[in-house]
């Protein structure tokens, strides 16, 4: 049934209750029939989860059985090595999750557990859990409200509900059933409920309970939550299609290289089967690079570490990067854009009396802390009084109030009585009446105004400068009041509003709004010009929805503003059609939301959802990456989402987004680097092995893989971003890590490694075959530590690089120590099966290893040619083709 819809006396009757409250006996059976009166605990990740996650990874897979294989054959220190890297890329993605479920569980917020209840006809406070339907709850001003509640009694009741509607203005509540709906009354129209998580900012009121625990409106979202499916990002499928295409890659090399052997064998195993396993497994720790897997993670860790530093909780490692490619950012106003704190923006007569009138007036208390508790729009009087020196509390003490006359449906103005105290602080000197409301309705009852410092009479004219003035805050959709007041020398005898409420002398007018967070507006304007699109979703009214919107620039001539209702009238194929017009999604539920995101996820779009309130959670899980807000998000959003500000800045988001492109364009780099160095290694050994000859023992690979690649690839990835970066579209998230040519980049580059090494191998041959092996591993290392130079730009020549990263040339240095330290060091040449090499050798290893960067440079040089043509500088087509 539709609650709200009935009258008290029906609603009572269904739930079999009266205003006495439930029974014992039926408390008891409502118990066993619902259950406790709390949300299903989010199913959190078993450690054995969570190592599977990290492992299922094809690279990592692979790894593992040329662990096994080393092992089988006796290799234990290439086996030990290879876990060493599994072990250690699980545990820095475990240990980073953990980081960031631990900062988000340090911005959880203590809940109210206890709730007042009427029982067996007395008022008793019990734990919410207990609460059962047909409960009738208590409610006073700065309560919870603890499950879904029909009101059937209500004084100046006014609930906080954005977390539910989104509507930065509280809702008033009362007790007469909502009339001209059949049950399809918007959220914020069902004036006779209050639903749970909401909060109570004023008055009191009693209601019957309606739902509890995952019944309620809050525990549906918590199911939709629960049931969501977390999809994988751009990057984990990316990187898994790399996985897979290495893995097939390795089998085929091995396969191919095992019958190669066997057919030269005479077609019989013999007895080099053990040599041939472990060439086999030799090509295929070649083959895949141990680094990258480690490298990425470190990266992505890295990443989320920056981002921790500007208050930005990143939950995985692969959220970091999503961000990079997102093209639409879906946001709440209500406390994400906005403060969801209402403000004084604009005003009219003179300020301090205004000040001093809105604040006497303003119906507010003080918490245990001192903090100011009431209706938004009663703080943002008493704290525009603040602003100009005037504190409630002190003002109080020289003019304390002795009546109130509170506001109502018929009048829409409160009025207050304060006794004005002479110096001996004690008797008054007269009494002063403020009277704040609707400026219409001020206006008609003032006779007189403060103007220029001294009173006048108000004239027609001057009457309808103060209805232009209220038109002009309300076009900027500010929530206008008036304030006037009335001087007695003595307290009157009638106290009716009709009486005191009249002859009233006018002071001015305060305009008040959610005003916009800081910075905001920069963000938006700086995300269009990187090419992503914002827009805007809220439960509130259309009016203040578009103001904000023009304000911050989402909303632009020829962008389409839509309501709930609207939307809801809408075929998919129909909302498809418009949803690229659209900009501003006004008076919007919870289902709402979650159809824009999957609207734009169906049209190929990569998405972000911002939220601070529990309506917004079903959208959030939607969208590829949930941003939540830390400190006004409720607990449901800290769950859901993927990434927390943590101090409630949307700005913050662009620095993650910019974060994310530098960490996918420098990924780029490492596997173009790792890739083509891995390319020469299986090239060099695939052609000596045919030749007959041993290039490489699996240590050496090993060696190079996790040593001389991993450092200057760790560097690369710490790369600062490109200048332009954030003036770029976003790419595109189909896109391929080896689009843009870098797939005949890798090849080019490890044909030209391979070419080196072998060179190097039977230079040194011609001594001996140790040098040559020796020679071989110098000039492969060096290769590479060389090629991590060229790689820092795909197209810049590496001698106009001005940016010089120290990281690069720390883990070049890092490098080059390590390398020789194998061959020179006694103990460790033996062991790694290498020798000394003389200066001549030494040198000419390392000049071929050096030629890698001119090969590199020269083919940079004939792609900037390419691209651009001499006279006009536009680029080619055949650049664009190299660039696919």
């Amino acid at each position: 049934m539709n609650a709200y819809l009935e009258r008290t006396a029906e609603i009572l009757s269904v739930q079999k209750n009266s205003r006495n409250g439930l029974y014992t006996i039926a408390v008891t059976a409502r118990k066993a029939l619902f259950g406790p009166n709390k949300l299903n605990d989010i199913k959190k990740k078993t450690m054995a989860e969570r190592i599977w996650e990290q492992i299922k990874n094809p690279m990592i897979v692979v790894l593992i059985a040329a662990a096994v294989l080393s092992g089988i054959f006796g290799r234990n220190i290439d086996m030990a090595a290879i876990l060493a890297v599994v072990i250690l890329n699980t545990a820095l993605g475990i240990i980073m999750e953990n980081k960031a479920e631990r900062a988000i569980i340090g911005l959880q917020g203590l809940k109210d557990l206890y709730a007042t209840v009427r029982r067996n006809g007395v008022e008793v406070r019990i734990k919410t859990e207990e609460l059962v339907p047909g409960d009738i709850v208590l409610l006073e001003t700065g309560d919870s409200v603890p499950a879904d509640l029909r009101i059937f009694e209500s004084e100046n009741l006014t609930i906080e509900e954005a977390s539910i509607t989104g509507e930065s203005i509280p809702s008033e509540k009362n007790s007469l059933a909502v009339s001209g709906h059949r049950g399809d009354a918007a959220q914020g129209e069902q004036s006779t409920m209050a639903y749970m998580g909401t909060s109570v900012v004023c008055g009191r009121g009693e209601g019957l309970v309606m739902a509890t625990g995952m019944k309620t409106k809050i525990g549906k979202i918590a199911g939709i939550l629960a049931n969501s499916r977390t999809e994988k990002t751009p990057l984990q499928k990316n990187l898994a299609s790399l996985g897979m295409v290495l893995s097939f890659a390795v089998l085929g090399i091995c396969l191919f290289f095992f019958i190669v052997s066997i057919l030269r064998n005479g077609g019989s195993f013999g007895g080099h089967t053990s040599e041939m396993f472990l060439t086999a497994v030799s090509l295929a720790v070649a083959a895949i690079p141990e680094g990258l897997v480690l490298v990425v993670t470190i990266l992505l860790s890295m990443g989320m570490t920056r981002m921790s530093g500007r208050h930005t909780i990143v939950r995985s490692l692969s959220a970091a990067e999503t961000l990079g490619c997102t093209q639409v950012i879906c946001s709440d106003k209500t406390g994400t854009l906005t403060r969801n704190k209402m403000a004084v923006a604009d005003h009219t007569g003179d300020t301090a009396f205004l000040a001093e009138a809105m604040a006497l007036s303003a119906d507010i208390s003080a918490g245990p802390d001192g903090t100011l508790l009431g209706e938004p729009a009663e703080l943002a009087l008493a704290e525009f009084g603040i602003s100009q020196g005037l504190e409630k509390q002190q003002m109080e003490m020289l003019e304390p109030q002795v009546m109130k006359l509170p506001s109502d449906a018929k009048r829409n103005m409160v009025s207050t009585i304060h006794g004005m105290l002479g110096t001996d602080g004690i008797s008054p000197l007269f009494w002063r009446q403020y009277s704040r409301g609707s400026p219409g309705e001020i206006a008609e009852r003032c006779t007189k105004i403060f103007l220029d410092g001294r009173i006048q009479p108000m004239t027609r004219e001057v009457k309808e400068k103060i209805l232009v003035d209220d038109k002009y805050m309300a076009g900027k959709s500010l929530r206008v009041f008036a304030a006037a007041y009335r001087d007695y020398s003595r307290l009157p005898a009638d106290l009716s509003a009709e009486s005191l409420e009249r002859d009233l002398t006018f002071i001015g007018l305060a305009g008040l709004i959610d005003p916009v967070r800081p910075g905001v507006r920069d963000a938006v304007e700086k995300c269009r010009a990187a090419g992503i699109k914002t827009i805007m979703i809220t439960g509130d009214h259309e009016d203040s929805a578009i103001a904000i919107a023009a304000e911050l620039g989402i909303l632009s001539p020829g962008q389409e503003v839509i309501t709930g209702a609207e939307l809801s009238g809408l075929s998919d194929k129909e909302f498809e059609e418009r949803i690229q017009r659209i900009a501003v999604y006004v008076q919007v539920e919870s289902e709402h939301k979650a159809r824009i995101i999957r609207a734009w996820k169906k049209l190929g779009k990569i998405t972000a959802m911002t939220g601070d309130g529990e309506n917004d959670v079903p959208a959030m899980k939607y969208a590829d990456i949930g941003i939540g807000m830390g400190i006004a998000g409720t607990d449901g959003v800290r769950s859901a989402a993927d990434m927390i500000l943590a101090d409630d800045n949307v700005a913050s988001i662009l620095y993650a987004v910019e974060e994310g492109r530098r960490i996918y364009e420098n990924i780029r780099k490492v596997v173009q680097f790792l890739l083509s160095a891995n390319l020469g290694e299986v090239i060099s050994i695939c052609a000596a092995a045919l030749a007959g000859m041993q290039l490489f023992a699996p240590v050496h690979i090993l060696w190079l893989n996790l040593i001389t690649d991993t450092f200057p690839a760790m560097a690369l990835g710490m790369e600062k971003a490109d200048p332009d970066s954030m003036k770029k579209s976003p790419r595109d998230p189909g896109e391929s890590l080896f689009s843009g040519g870098i797939a005949f980049e890798i090849i080019y580059q490890g044909f030209t490694i391979a070419a080196l090494t072998i060179v190097s191998f039977l230079t040194g041959l011609k001594i001996s075959a140790i040098t040559g092996m020796t020679m071989a591993f110098l000039t492969l290392s060096f290769c590479e530590i060389f090629h991590s130079i060229s790689m820092k730009s795909r197209t810049a020549s590496v001698f106009s690089i001005k940016n010089r990263s120290k990281y690069l040339f720390v883990s070049m240095a890092i490098s080059t120590a390590l390398t020789v330290s194998v061959i020179y060091i006694p103990g460790l040449s033996r062991n790694f099966q290498l020798t000394p090499l003389s200066s001549g050798s030494f040198l000419i290893a390392l000049s071929l290893a050096a030629a890698i960067i001119p090969a590199v440079e020269i083919v940079k040089l004939f792609k900037r040619m390419n691209r651009y043509s001499p006279k006009r500088g536009i680029c080619k087509p055949a650049c664009n083709t190299l660039r696919r």
